[in-house]
């Protein structure tokens, strides 16, 4: 397990050092000019021209490229462009929403996603099956942003039942956070419940049709106990697989999320960042979400042996 472990973490530094000369090269070979935007419409040639000696654009890519990465293993993950704070303080500001959402949205995903895998699963053909099938279906094909405009006009704006849009911190309350963060997590829930519970489903009838189940059916074996002792423990290596992914994945829902319900966290600041194009804020977010992607992946591959004590590294 050791050597494994280490062998993930080199590959981990690999992995990493090509994502940043990924980033690097995207966004300093992508059209525009960042020292332009800044400048204003108005500004003259000299302005701009200055502008870029200061932020060092004018310098060959290699060396750029090298200064920040010196300045990144530092700790020092630059200056904001337009905001002119260290970005790791904006990305700080920023986490707890983010966090919150992507907490709350995996709970209810998974609960919801394997609780309703499981009993389609045990009543296969029948009618929580087939109200799966067409559930997953929309869930699959309506984006995320169209389910979070349906919410507020039907909730919020007809209804009056919860708040339109905007966050309230946890420090302020648990009920009002958990009330502001109640549309969003289900708009960004719905896709992910699908892509478990489908997953779910499959991986539960493969275990059920085998010869042990019915061996435990013969034995007298509850229910309960032949769907989560048995069946669910033995199917729970591919469950594990995509809920690891779709917490990874989840970042990208979280900009569309927080954009439609005007949620203050990373996506809307990476969103901002893109549209001014403020290099070291989407540069230190694409590492950080990189890094974070990696790490949860490794996770999930330590875990298969909790679950499934044949598999050894």
């Amino acid at each position: 397990m050791a050597g494994y472990i280490l062998r993930r973490m080199v590959s981990t530094i690999a992995v990493m050092a090509m994502v940043g000369i990924f980033v690097f090269l995207l966004l300093r070979l992508a059209p525009g000019d960042p020292a332009a935007m800044i400048a204003g419409p108005s500004a003259t040639e000299q302005m701009i021209a200055g502008i870029r000696e200061r932020l060092g654009l004018n310098d060959p890519l290699p060396v750029q490229f090298l200064r920040w990465v010196r300045d990144m293993l530092s700790g020092d993950f630059g200056i904001s462009i337009f905001a002119g704070h260290p970005v790791l303080q904006l990305i700080s500001h920023r986490l707890e929403p983010t966090i919150s959402l992507s907490v709350l949205t995996m709970i209810l995903s998974v609960t919801v996603g394997v609780s309703f895998g499981v009993l389609a699963a045990w009543r296969s053909g029948g009618l929580i099956d087939r109200f799966l099938a067409a559930f997953s279906a929309l869930g699959f094909s309506v984006p995320v942003f169209v389910v979070g405009y349906f919410l507020v006009y039907f909730f919020a704006i007809r209804m009056h039942w919860l708040p339109v849009q905007g966050y309230v911190p946890i420090n302020r309350g648990l009920v009002p956070w958990f009330v502001q963060l109640i549309l969003p997590t289900v708009a960004l829930s719905l896709g992910y419940i699908a892509f478990i519970a489908r997953t779910a489903r499959a991986s539960m009838l493969e275990v059920l049709s085998e010869d042990y189940m019915r061996t435990a059916a013969a034995k007298g074996a509850s229910p309960y106990a032949m769907l989560f002792h048995h069946a669910l423990k033995n199917a729970g290596v591919p469950i594990l697989t995509v809920i690891g992914i779709s917490f990874a994945y989840l970042i990208g829902g979280v900009v569309l999320t927080e954009t439609v319900f005007n949620v203050p966290g990373i996506g809307r600041l990476v969103v901002d960042a893109i549209n001014n194009r403020d290099y070291p804020i989407i540069q230190s977010v694409l590492i950080l979400v990189s890094g974070l992607y990696v790490l949860i992946n490794l996770a999930v591959d330590l875990a298969y042996t909790l679950i499934d004590p044949r598999i050894r590294y």
